[in-house]
């Protein structure tokens, strides 16, 4: 039921179109055809700070065997790179003992991160994302590259990406049609696999997003509902 978030551009071009204010959004979570979740999330900029909330939530069959929910949120300010976050917290309905909370000291270059009771610094490279930071981005840079690579935090640590362009795709969702841009990671053995298909005429929202780890679980993320003002 985690969010695996791991996407992120270079920042060499502003968006196409403005990134909007205010942003609410559903995801249904689905494993080979069948519903097991569902995420709702919220984006919300207010002058030169933003706030982001993403709940995921069990659902249909797994529901039954487990009800429980992640909430990911992630506060910072926006600059000329577009997001830079400055705290992200990680709260497991179930399960309190794998909250994370990570605190971001863009001048020291460290994050500080907060898991089971332990403190520890971690080296914070510029421009790094967290995981649902990341996903909202793309709103404010867009990709120029056929490869990019990103730093991204799960709280805990943080670890380098390299994502292929590997072409266009329209998508039939819930939330509508949409013609995308289709990104890939390029994983080395024994890392998760993940793939990621813009809105090209939605601020490169994410409308569909795959997850695959290397013990074979595969989940598939797709928009069902979005709204942006």
């Amino acid at each position: 039921m985690k969010q695996v978030a791991a996407f992120l551009v270079l920042f060499t071009a502003l968006a196409c179109h403005a990134a909007p204010t205010r942003i609410d959004a559903q995801y249904r979570v689905s494993k080979a055809g069948l519903v097991i979740g569902h995420v709702t999330e919220s984006y919300e900029r207010t002058g030169d700070t933003y706030a982001i909330r993403s709940t995921t939530s069990s659902d249909g069959a797994l529901k039954i065997f487990l009800d429980d929910s992640i909430v990911l949120t992630s506060e910072g300010r926006v600059g000329p790179a577009g997001l830079v976050p400055g705290v992200f917290e990680q709260r497991r309905a179930g399960n309190h003992s794998r909250d994370i909370r990570a605190t971001f000291d863009w001048k020291a270059g460290l994050m500080r991160s907060e898991f089971r009771g332990e403190t520890k610094d971690v080296e914070l490279p510029t421009g790094t994302q967290d995981r649902i930071s990341v996903m909202y981005q793309f709103m404010n840079v867009t990709p120029k590259t056929e490869t990019f690579e990103v730093n991204m935090s799960n709280g805990r640590k943080v670890e380098r990406y390299v994502y292929r362009r590997s072409g266009e795709a329209t998508l039939k969702t819930p939330a509508g049609e949409f013609a995308t841009l289709h990104y890939e990671r390029v994983a080395q053995e024994g890392e998760s696999k993940a793939e990621v298909w813009l809105a090209k005429d939605r601020f490169h929202f994410p409308v569909r997003i795959v997850f695959d780890d290397p013990k074979g679980l595969k989940l598939e993320q797709t928009l069902v509902d979005f709204k942006a003002h």
